[in-house]
């Protein structure tokens, strides 16, 4: 997980642990720890057929004030009193036009900066060991892919100014409380160019999706946190701008419809959505990348052995490198346009770059086909993946 104190005190690196005083029982995450949430708003989705005014009778009563909407999902973001989550939820859930409500979680980043490399900061393929354990260079001998399969990083921006990655860069929208759609984190950044790094130009490092390009949708703040109703709205919009690859670097150990919505909004209009399977060493689920129309990713190392700090088990779909990964970086933070980090969160990006090479195929037919090359064409060599559904994700048996 970011090793840092996220935003203000509720918030911690991975949902975890904190208390709610004297309010009743504090939602609970899928470990039965209360899990963290935002202190003054919920997500509230009326049934169908609920007009506005009886919604806003509903608001009224309860004290409620709707400052956003996630349309797409028939989900209003509601603020409440300070500390009265729990009980707003229980009340709002007890109205007979209310189909569900439920705290705003907070999910976080899920990669780590490495110690500076000792060779600097020089850009070189050969240090990206990991495109070639998935034989990426294989794949792009049959397929380069192409600029129109557009691939959304969820995250916490990504460097405008980078010379990587800066001309890849569509779209852009921030949904968070962050004065700038820049990445003032790193995180993004480094992600942004597993997935699709500009390649063969004779800078920097390659990106597995060769020539995708890139929608930046900033949905964690500047700290590696953000409200699960921001990576929702990341969610749709990626999906109504045209996004064929959706990655999510990110995650919490709280279930949530909202998010669970949006994620099957995108299935449903035909994108593939990719995500980090979580950095807690265990086999319990981690969200969104547990839903099943999500392809939920874990890391490996360079000898295709599990890192200990990676999730696992049969939800897990597939595995790719996530151990000392190079890749672009911030140079806000003094460490160069390149750095190595670990995580989910870079084998993920992996995976989202293969998606959009098999976007750029006759196997591009749909979400379905695509997500099925992925993963047929994974392997299970030497001790690598035996822990995932289906494998090691390799990229010239998913174009071949």
């Amino acid at each position: 997980m970011l090793e840092r104190v996220a935003r203000r005190s509720i918030l911690f690196l991975v949902l975890g642990v904190f208390a709610l005083a004297n309010l009743g029982a504090a939602p609970l995450d899928n470990q039965g720890n209360a899990a963290s949430h935002a202190p003054d708003r919920i997500l509230v989705k009326f049934k169908s057929g609920t007009d506005p005014a009886s919604a806003a009778a509903v608001h009224r009563q309860n004290g409620g004030t709707v400052i956003d909407t996630i349309p797409q999902v028939g989900v209003q973001v509601v603020t409440v009193p300070a500390g009265t989550v729990p009980a707003k939820v229980i009340d709002y859930g007890q109205s007979p036009s209310v189909q569900y409500a439920e705290p705003d979680y907070i999910a976080s980043a899920v990669g780590k900066p490495a110690p500076p490399p000792t060779t600097g900061p020089d850009p070189d393929f050969s240090k990206q060991w990991g495109m070639t354990t998935v034989h990426a260079p294989e794949a792009w001998k049959v397929t380069q892919g192409s600029s129109s399969v557009k691939i959304a990083i969820l995250d916490t921006g990504i460097d405008q100014n980078h010379p990587d990655l800066s001309s890849k860069i569509g779209s852009q929208a921030n949904f968070t409380d962050s004065v700038t759609l820049d990445d003032m984190y790193g995180h993004g950044t480094h992600v942004a160019g597993i997935a699709a790094a500009a390649t063969n130009n004779g800078v920097g490092v390659a990106g597995l999706g060769y020539n995708s390009s890139i929608m930046n949708g900033k949905v964690l703040d500047d700290t590696g946190s953000g409200y699960y109703s921001w990576i929702a709205n990341g969610i749709t919009w990626a999906t109504d701008n045209g996004a064929k690859v959706i990655n999510m670097s990110l995650g919490g150990t709280a279930a949530d419809s909202t998010l669970a919505s949006a994620v099957d909004y995108a299935w449903s209009k035909g994108v593939v959505v990719v995500a980090a399977a979580g950095n807690n060493g265990d086999s319990i689920p981690f969200y969104p990348a547990y839903y099943k129309n999500c392809i939920a990713v874990g890391a490996t190392d360079q000898s295709n052995a599990k890192p200990s700090w990676s999730n696992y088990g049969s939800w897990v779909d597939v595995a790719a490198p996530g151990v000392d990964i190079y890749s672009t970086y911030n140079s806000t933070y003094n460490r160069g346009d390149y750095y190595i980090m670990s995580g989910t969160s870079m084998a993920s990006p992996h995976v989202a770059g293969l998606a959009a090479l098999v976007w750029a195929t006759n196997y591009g037919t749909g979400n379905a086909s695509v997500r099925s090359r992925i993963e047929n064409g994974a392997v299970r060599t030497g001790r690598g993946a035996q822990w995932t559904a289906h494998g090691l994700i390799n990229a010239y048996n998913a174009v071949k």
